[in-house]
Parts: structure tokens; sequence; C-alpha cells
């Protein structure tokens, strides 16, 4: 073999546990592994409970899943005889298996020291460079460039939303408002949500998890009949078909926002605790509607985590609070 020819690389694996929006970010590494390496087999390790958000993308060979204990796991995995780990999670779990699978290996820089000073010091050493771009460089010594056509998200048909079953008014559309994040420092408040949703020109379908079924109840009353609360409901395909053919999305900083950039749609985002200059605000693609961020950032307490809290740790949450409800709901009206 002549010794500067590269290296064939016939199966690949690609390490993301979670969450939604941050594996949905790993599709354009994906697409490019599978689109730019001929014969290429790409296979994906995740959590079993995110498996819904992969399970239709036509690029992933073969879809790994695991919960609890990774010993199954790493043996089922090693006896796949990868010829190279990519490495998108990159913490203490990922690097174990990496360490097993007896091949190269590369992960990418999640500036976490970086992030801390900005949090604590509010001092901003970060790149000016989105996670999706940073993750690229994992695939750097495979010769794989960033194709620039956006994110995936792929919906099988038996997950497919019937929007002919909504009730009269929503024949006209609707905008996808997103109740939820893990965090409820990331969250926007119900009463923020209501103030909004009074003003826009077309209903709203509230969209989120089984824990969110409360919170969304309380603002379907008081929309009167300008709301449906389908948190809880729905797998997360399904939830992303309810996107995908809404008018505009309405959200946080949350795995619905990606979802929205990956189908193509306006999206309205309300940053509280965390902020943009992390690097995961909406990737957009090319010819793809606009996404608009709001956010407060002249805030000396923002961002307070990089991630968030259960409760605002100085009592105001004034980051998302004093966003002005009429600006948002007038960028949405357009669409």
């Amino acid at each position: 073999m002549n010794d500067n020819q590269p290296p064939s690389y016939q199966k690949i694996l690609v390490i993301r546990f979670s969450s939604i929006g941050d594996i949905v970010l790993t599709t354009p590494v994906v697409r490019s592994l599978k689109k730019q390496l001929p014969g290429v087999s790409i296979h994906y390790l995740t959590k079993k409970s995110y498996q819904n958000v992969l399970e239709g993308n036509p690029y992933i060979d073969k879809l790994h899943t695991f919960t609890g204990s990774m010993s199954s796991i790493i043996s089922e995995l090693k006896a796949e005889n990868f010829d190279f780990v990519v490495d998108l999670q990159n913490n203490a779990r990922s690097h174990r298996i990496t360490g097993r699978m007896r091949c190269s290996a590369k992960s990418f820089p999640k500036h976490n020291i970086r992030k801390l000073v900005l949090v604590c010091c509010k001092m901003n050493f970060l790149p000016e460079r989105h996670i999706v771009d940073r993750y690229f460089e994992a695939v750097k010594p495979l010769g794989i460039t960033n194709d620039g056509m956006g994110l995936d998200f792929f919906i099988p048909d038996e997950y497919q939303f019937d929007v002919h079953n909504l009730p009269a008014g929503y024949e006209e559309g609707y905008i996808a408002v997103a109740v939820g994040a893990t965090w409820a420092t990331k969250r926007i408040p119900a009463e923020k949500i209501v103030e909004i949703s009074s003003q826009l020109f077309k209903p709203v379908i509230l969209l989120g998890g089984k824990d969110d079924m409360r919170t969304a109840e309380e603002i379907v009353r008081q929309l009167e009949g300008k709301a449906i609360n389908y948190c809880g409901q729905f797998p997360i395909s399904t939830t992303a078909s309810i996107v995908a053919q809404s008018d505009c999305v309405l959200t946080a900083d949350t795995g619905i926002m990606h979802i929205a950039a990956a189908l193509r749609k306006p999206i309205a985002s309300l940053w509280g605790n965390t902020v943009p200059e992390f690097g995961m605000y909406p990737y957009i693609a090319p010819g793809a509607p606009a996404a608009r961020i709001f956010e407060m950032p002249n805030l000396k307490c923002r961002p307070c985590s990089k991630l968030g809290f259960k409760k605002c740790p100085h009592k105001h949450f004034k980051c998302m609070r004093e966003i002005a409800t009429h600006e948002v709901a007038d960028w949405i009206n357009q669409f």
C-alpha cells in the first residue's frame, strides 16, 4: 500500500448520548461522513430514550442504544470492529468506550473552561463558532468537510401527524410553542407564553414532555380556546411532524429549537440563563427561513450557568420576564 494513500474507513462509530437538541446538531457530521466516504457504514451510539430522534435517518446504517450500565454495549460495539470512532460527547463515559474499541478516535473541543469563565467572570474567550462547526473537528482527520446543508430530522411515515384532525380554527395554520426545557431557567414562563400567544394572529399548539402537561393546561385555560395542549402525548418524531407543519415556532433554548431549524421553520427563540455565545443558537441552512433571537444581553447576571437551574438564583428571572412581549408577537405574526 502506498504510504501517501489515505487509509480506508469501512465502518465508523459516532457517539452522542444525549440530549435531543445535541443529537440533532450532530446530523451534519453524520450526513457528511456518509456522503464523502464511499461505501462507509455509519453506526451511531445513543441512549435508548433518544433513539426516536435518529431512527428515521437514512445516513445511519445501524443504531446502537443502551440504558444504565454500559458493559453490555461495549461488548456489542467491540464485535463490530470499527475503523474509527467519532466522539461527539467527549466525556468520561464516551472516553471509556473509545478506549475499548482498538481503533483511532477523535473528539471535538468542548471549551468547558472558557464557558466557566464566561459564566463566573462574564469574560468571553469563546470562539465565534457554532458547535456544529466544532463537531467537524472530530472528522477532520478523515478529510471530511462541512457540506453547509444544515441539520437533518427525518420523520418516518408512522409518526406523521394528520393536521386534518385539528379542531376548527386551525385549518389556516398555527404556531408551535415549546413549553418545556430541561432546566426551569431556560423555560419561557407560562405567563409570557400567554402574553405572546394572546397577541398572535393564529392559534397555538403547546409542545413538551409529560412534566409540562400541567403548565400547558393552565396556558390553555387562560387562552380560552386559542391553544391545544399536546405536551407528553406523542413521541418526539410526531412532535417534530407538528413542528414541520406549523407556520412558525416559539421556543426557548431547547431541543425543539434545533428540530425546527432542521425542518426549515421560522424560529422565535427566547433565551434565559444561557447565551448564544455558547455556540448552540439555531443553525440555519442556506435558503431556510430566518431565526430571531430574543434576549436581554445587558443583564450583569447573565449567563448564570452553561446549563440551568431549577429556579432563578437571583429570584427575579429578568432574563426571560423582561423580554418585550410585543416584539416577539410582531415578529411571529409576519409569518
